[in-house]
């Protein structure tokens, strides 16, 4: 996924986890707020409650590309932070994906 295209700074994270509204399913939380920039932007935040580094890199990768493949689902103009939940360990990266389009079809009403 390319730099422009992601949320790296902690007061990013911050301004989104205190004004953004917050999407569930059994397997993430998305937290999304409307940006005043040209596009949207993804963070992932994930805890050392969900694993070791390699662990929570691997998930980090995986879901980098799901999102460099989808990333025409997401509208302008947003900021979205992933949170993943614990049972993602389990999961393949066709279910991770599936999981992820769900969401975000609930997010932008698609």
């Amino acid at each position: 996924m390319e730099k422009n295209k992601r949320l790296r700074s902690n007061r990013d994270f911050r301004i989104i986890y205190r004004h953004g509204k917050g999407y569930f399913n059994k397997n993430f939380t998305f937290v999304v707020k409307k940006n005043k920039k040209q596009g949207s932007r993804v963070g992932f935040s994930i805890t050392k409650k969900y694993g070791n580094a390699v662990e929570r890199n691997k998930l980090k990768r995986r879901l980098k590309e799901i999102f460099r493949h989808n990333f025409d689902l997401i509208e302008n103009g947003y900021d979205i932070v992933v949170i993943p939940r614990q049972n993602t360990k389990k999961l393949s990266y066709d279910e991770l994906e599936k999981s992820v389009k769900h969401l975000l079809k609930i997010v932008f009403k698609r």
